[in-house]
């Protein structure tokens, strides 16, 4: 567990893939009055990530990295999240596994927030495969990474119930807005 030092907020990375719904989400939280962390750096494995964005716009500072070598890799985001002096990392959408040093070096302050009721549906396609197994009830969960993929402790999950009229696509959004809401509960879980 994290523990809060006094009234400092922990500096946060969030490492994103995509659009960056949960990062905006998670700067919205990071600047009202009792959140537990500030968002200080956003990463990216892509220059396409729309959630990069909000980089330029809110002047966060950025880093953008393909995993084309992993070790390299890494290792220039744990300097740069060292001179950043970054004490915790959300996951919201990043699409590259971390790996098992990678992952150690930070232990147990990173954190994921997976679309699925885990263990339920580890990976991609959570949605399509609830509608197809006839679920009733889909949701999100967010975690602690381990070197296990969706596999590390839960801290907190929001149900969501499935209609029969709902699509994959249809899931997702509903899905989502719950994830706006679980992260920054789960955060503060994390640190209180």
């Amino acid at each position: 567990m994290v523990k809060l030092t006094g009234l400092k907020k922990v500096k946060t990375a969030v490492f994103i893939s995509g659009t960056g719904s949960n990062l905006e989400n998670l700067i919205k939280f990071s600047k009202i009055k009792n959140s537990p962390i500030t968002i200080d750096l956003i990463f990216s494995n892509t220059t396409k990530a729309k959630g990069l964005k909000f980089s330029h716009q809110l002047n966060i500072k950025k880093y953008i990295s393909s995993f084309n070598n992993y070790k390299i890799t890494e290792a220039k985001i744990l300097n740069l999240l060292k001179k950043e002096n970054i004490k915790f990392i959300c996951l919201a959408g990043f699409m590259k596994i971390l790996s098992k040093n990678f992952i150690k070096k930070f232990n147990g302050k990173i954190v994921n927030i997976h679309p699925s009721l885990l263990p339920k549906y580890k990976g991609l396609n959570t949605h399509f495969k609830a509608i197809q197994n006839k679920d009733r009830i889909a949701g999100c969960t967010v975690h602690f990474v381990t070197a296990k993929l969706d596999s590390g402790k839960i801290i907190l999950q929001k149900e969501v119930k499935i209609s029969k009229k709902d699509t994959p696509i249809s899931l997702a959004k509903k899905v989502l807005r719950q994830e706006h809401k679980l992260y920054p509960a789960a955060i503060k879980k994390i640190f209180n």
